[in-house]
């Protein structure tokens, strides 16, 4: 007997919520500050390697793709520096609530934003 509901979840069934888009985007945080450190990693090997190579990286950081880069790396760790901290206070049994889980995670991306833009004027 073949059965019309579908085995799981799907797209065209499951409306998407405000806990599991902050959920999505602190996994991707995740990657990209991997990828970020992987970056941080090359930059420091280019100091070592000599001037020459390193005006390779100082030209790519004043373009506008590499600004828009950097700042983007300062967002997803700002980002997953925060929403951690959610994590923490779920971890100890607070903020459970709907109410309190969707206030704290429109707090989270207001101060990632607002976190990245202080260490971009300082």
């Amino acid at each position: 007997m073949k059965s019309e509901r579908p085995l799981s979840p799907h797209l065209q069934v499951y409306k998407w919520q405000l806990s599991s888009l902050l959920s999505i985007t602190h996994r991707l945080t995740s990657i990209i500050n991997l990828t970020g450190i992987t970056f941080f990693a090359l930059w420091i090997c280019m100091l070592f390697l000599g001037e020459n190579i390193f005006s390779y990286y100082e030209i790519f950081a004043k373009t506008f793709i590499g600004k828009f880069i950097f700042i983007g790396f300062s967002w997803s760790f700002s980002y997953h520096l925060l929403n951690g901290i959610r994590h923490m206070f779920w971890d100890i049994g607070y903020g459970y609530d709907l109410k309190v889980a969707n206030l704290s995670g429109i707090i989270v991306l207001i101060l990632s934003f607002i976190l990245t833009f202080l260490a971009w004027v300082i």
